[in-house]
């Protein structure tokens, strides 16, 4: 073999002709549409088998926001809830007199252990 080539060269492992014999008949599909608060329409088909209902609802892939089949009500956006920090949830279950109670104790044992 000259120059160091390959035999096959430009083929690659499994390569051939692709075609609906090799890979079976396509599943018969149903395309379903959704429409999302910011009015866009997405139309993502589905297997047609019988029994199998396509989801409610669908997240649009131009906006993010949640999108349903009816177009005049589509679902509204989800309510996120703002970032909290630590001493929020710490505050969330204890009143400020159990607070300062706890940093009572924890300086009267950080003192004892210091001898003062």
């Amino acid at each position: 073999m000259a120059g160091g080539g390959s035999a096959i060269r430009g083929s690659r492992v499994g390569a051939g002709p692709m075609g609906e014999a090799e890979r079976g008949d396509a599943a018969p599909r149903v395309w379903v549409s959704y429409w999302c608060g910011g009015g866009h329409e997405t139309r993502p088909s589905f297997a047609d088998s019988a029994g199998t209902l396509p989801p409610e609802t669908w997240d649009c892939p131009r906006c993010g926001l949640p999108a349903g089949q009816d177009r005049a009500n589509p679902p509204s956006a989800p309510r996120n809830e703002p970032f909290k920090t630590h001493l929020a949830y710490v505050k969330e279950r204890r009143s400020d007199a159990e607070g300062a109670e706890l940093l009572e104790e924890a300086l009267s044992a950080l003192r004892a252990r210091r001898g003062r």
